[in-house]
């Protein structure tokens, strides 16, 4: 049985798709332009995900590719259909997103909605899903010098909007969280601010959608030094539904080669394996809470 597909993972299939199909076969972007007559950006826009593409224009790429197994040609003009579908515009394709939100971070976004698994791992400061408005103005606060007040205001409602998203969706959604010690040390916003937000990451792990877990200090194991990153399946049953985010101080990018999805999900195993499991994990942040709260202000 065909599994049903929403449009935004059926046209990153047949994105996907196309692209292999052309680097499979050696061909630069610009010979697939010349030999379909089409313009260059066209065939861009196409692989990025920018446009979809028609199901009649489908059907003769697919031969110049060399795809002709029925299965899967039917598979992807199906998908194509299904990519065309008019959804209603997402909140974060509103101008005021697009003028302030990076592509990777909308398209993260996207994918977001879409997840059935989504895979955290943060060695600086809790995922930005899962803030508190606190917390994240707090966090996010410090860089209005650099970024101006106005990016800081619409970063911090698409982060709380992208919170609300998840929060409506978890009977339909597994989000698996791995923090460094140190994210739990870390007392951004000051004692009060932190503590409301480890209460509430306490109750969302008590739930049966919510795994979070812990790598301590004294973990005798090598951590990877390349920094946090989300792993977004979009798909039960398909290896390649895997979308891998992450980001630095001055970039952050979408990467969906399997390579990196498969070794970064590999990665993300084997540390969770050696990880402090949930019910300790939780017993710490306990601890923790009633650490901040004896270092809060009396009211």
């Amino acid at each position: 049985m065909t599994e049903a597909v929403t449009p935004t993972v059926a046209r990153r299939r047949v994105r996907l798709a196309l692209r292999e199909a052309r680097e499979a076969k050696g061909l630069t972007q610009q010979q697939v332009a010349d030999e379909m007559e089409w313009s260059l950006s066209k065939v861009i826009r196409i692989e990025n995900g920018d446009v979809t593409i028609a199901p009649n224009d489908l059907r003769p790429l697919l031969g110049y590719y060399g795809i002709k197994d029925r299965d899967s040609v039917s598979e992807l003009l199906t998908a194509a259909k299904v990519a065309r579908m008019r959804q209603r515009q997402a909140w974060y394709q509103a101008q005021e997103y697009r003028d302030q939100l990076s592509d990777a971070t909308r398209r993260l976004i996207e994918y977001e909605a879409e997840a059935v698994a989504i895979r955290a791992y943060s060695i600086y400061y809790l995922p930005g899903f899962l803030q508190i408005p606190q917390y994240a103005e707090a966090l996010t606060g410090k860089f209005r010098e650099d970024i101006g007040d106005d990016r800081v205001k619409v970063l911090l409602r698409a982060r709380e909007r992208r919170r609300q998203t998840l929060m409506a969706r978890l009977d339909d959604v597994q989000v698996y969280v791995l923090l460094e010690q140190s994210v739990f040390m870390r007392p951004i916003g000051g004692p009060t601010v932190f503590a409301g937000q480890l209460k509430e990451m306490q109750t969302l792990a008590t739930q049966d959608h919510i795994h979070l877990r812990m790598l301590p200090f004294d973990l005798d194991y090598p951590i990877p030094n390349n920094g946090s990153y989300d792993l977004v399946a979009l798909s039960e049953n398909r290896a390649d539904s895997e979308v891998l985010y992450r980001e630095n101080a001055m970039t952050d990018e979408i990467v969906e080669d399997k390579a990196s999805t498969t070794r970064h999900r590999s990665r993300f195993e084997q540390l969770w394996n050696l990880s402090t499991n949930e019910a300790d994990t939780i017993d710490f942040v306990d601890t923790r809470i009633k650490e901040l709260e004896t270092k809060s202000p009396t009211r």
